[in-house]
């Protein structure tokens, strides 16, 4: 089992800056996928964007170059710096880790942090 805990959310202006991050327990796989969803009022959970162990990284198009996803394997934890912050970032944000294991798939999900980007 894994229990994720984000931390960092709030509300912000538009144009600025905050650091999500997500502590995980339990134990963490090399091959476990970390990352961060959103979801907006009305809307369907979303990926924003992934990391895996090795450091490599994939984005949803429109947090490329404002976002960036980091992970601290020693720590077990993933975070994820927002920059240039828009109104239409504004959801729940959620930590993820995808673990793939003897052909099943298994995700476990954090309680959720709120970030508002206001006008």
């Amino acid at each position: 089992q894994v229990h994720l805990v984000e931390s960092g959310g709030g509300l912000v202006q538009v144009g600025g800056s905050l650091r999500l991050s997500c502590a995980a327990s339990g134990s963490i796989f090399k091959t476990d996928v970390m990352a961060w969803y959103r979801q907006a009022p009305g809307k369907q959970r979303d990926l924003v964007a992934g990391i895996t162990y090795g450091g490599s990284t994939n984005y949803e198009d429109s947090v490329k170059g404002r976002f960036t996803i980091s992970r601290d394997n020693a720590k077990n934890t993933v975070h994820l710096q927002m920059n240039s912050l828009k109104p239409e970032d504004t959801a729940v944000y959620y930590c993820n880790v995808l673990r793939r294991l003897l052909g099943s798939s298994y995700n476990y999900w954090g309680q959720g942090t709120q970030v508002t980007v206001s006008s």
